[in-house]
């Protein structure tokens, strides 16, 4: 017989060993669960009471959990206005324990940290986010998200709306933007420097392709666009004009010669250009900058004239020729023919960059704006004559005197003649010569 059934027969009550042992594995369990609560937990616990400053909130624990202070203070007020006793409300635990023994709650860093779990999910399942645009900074939108507010940069933009751009400030190109639907998909979550980066583009069904295709049909010869410089290469500058890259050659860039589209242009910069064709086949469209500038070819050349020498400077040697700037600005070509009346191979035989020469223009040719010069004609007899009648009419329009003959000749005039000793000789042949030699009365005297 055991002992419990020798308790039975002497009449003794005999506890329920089963009853003690549920009782001791509830506490424990209690205990248990009391001790699981740690900083940073989101917890999901019921408002027990509102109180003027503060809430308590019940999460399972020994003792209700306090919102207080600066965490009370945080509650927006349209929410802290809808709140009942009996609600159910996520809290955020700042403290499992302070020095009064109490567990510190708050119910704004609650929704802020499931808003950051909420992001990580969005991020790691690469899910596609549709917000509302709430705002903007200099470098692109402010997207809100749960409590928090998510930055999409102008990098990350779709084709359609970065391309769209046209203003030259924020307000401008981002303003109009607010209040509307984006779609984005999260490519960063970094709740140490709380930053929550956001890409519209990574969203985006559209393409490059799409984006320039439409454009392309949308285009025609003649139209003016404000373009985005996306490259420079050798022979000309690649400019986006509403998402679809249009060239800009060399020769279309500026009126006046350059060597590299960088010595003009930088990639990013904003430029106004002229579509000069499309070529739809081929995805090409062909643009101007210079287009869009008036050209002063036609009103600087207005004093020119073929025959005429002019001043210039060389600024480039090439196998068939030289390159010369005149003063005016304009460029002109002197021919490798045209260099020395001597058998010439190359120009620098005769030139080197940045000579100054004398030179003749022997060709204008206004609609293809081209000059031509001439080194070996500068002496040439066939331009003599004109050359004189240059001279003639500069001296003309100068009025230029002769200054020391003038002077000698005042000086003379302001000297008083002397009285002379010897009477005038009243030969015929004394006469010829005075009148001959006016005012050289010395020469008219001598006897040679």
């Amino acid at each position: 017989m055991d002992q419990t059934d020798k308790n039975q027969d002497q009449g003794e009550p005999v506890e329920n060993t089963n009853n003690l042992t549920n009782m001791e594995s509830l506490l424990r369990e209690s205990d248990l669960s009391a001790n699981l609560i740690k900083t940073g937990d989101i917890k999901h616990g019921v408002i027990a009471s509102i109180s003027p400053g503060q809430i308590l909130v019940g999460v399972g624990a020994k003792s209700e959990g306090i919102i207080n202070g600066a965490e009370f203070e945080a509650i927006p007020a349209d929410e802290f206005a809808a709140m009942q006793v009996g609600q159910d409300i996520l809290v955020y635990v700042i403290t499992p324990e302070d020095q009064g023994g109490n567990l510190i709650l708050s119910y704004a860093r609650a929704l802020e940290e499931s808003s950051w779990q909420e992001a990580e999910k969005y991020q790691s399942g690469k899910e596609t986010y549709k917000g509302q645009i709430v705002g903007f900074n200099k470098g692109g939108l402010l997207v809100a998200f749960g409590k928090l507010r998510g930055f999409v940069p102008a990098s990350q933009f779709g084709f359609s709306r970065r391309f769209g751009l046209k203003g030259e400030t924020p307000e401008q190109n981002f303003g109009p933007m607010v209040g509307q639907e984006i779609n984005v998909c999260i490519i960063e979550v970094d709740r140490e420097r709380r930053r929550l980066i956001m890409s519209e583009k990574a969203a985006s069904n559209e393409t490059r392709e799409s984006i320039r295709d439409r454009v392309i049909e949308n285009l025609k010869e003649g139209d003016e666009r404000i373009g985005t410089v996306t490259s420079l290469a050798d022979f000309g500058a690649f400019v986006n004009i509403n998402g679809a890259d249009g060239l800009v050659h060399l020769s279309e860039i500026s009126w006046e010669r350059i060597r590299h589209p960088g010595d003009v242009l930088k990639v990013g910069q904003q430029v106004p250009v002229k579509v000069i064709s499309v070529d739809q086949a081929n995805k090409r469209i062909g643009l101007s900058i210079r287009a869009r500038q008036p050209d002063p070819w036609f009103e600087t050349s207005k004093g020119l004239k073929v025959g005429q020498l002019v001043e210039g400077t060389i600024t480039r040697l090439t196998k068939f020729g030289a390159f010369a700037k005149l003063e005016n600005g304009l460029e002109g070509l002197i021919h490798i023919s045209e260099l020395s009346e001597k058998h010439v191979d190359h120009p620098k035989e005769v030139l080197h960059e940045g000579d100054a020469v004398t030179l003749r223009i022997i060709k204008i040719e206004p609609e293809s704006h081209r000059i031509g010069l001439s080194l070996r004609r500068v002496e040439s007899q066939q331009y003599a004559d004109l050359d004189m009648k240059i001279l003639q009419k500069e001296i003309e329009t100068s009025q230029v005197e002769a200054g020391p003959a003038e002077t000698e000749k005042t000086e003379t005039a302001k000297k008083p003649r002397k009285k002379k000793e010897v009477e005038k000789p009243a030969t015929d042949q004394t006469e010829e010569v005075n009148s001959e030699n006016p005012g050289n009365e010395e020469a008219a005297s001598s006897p040679n």
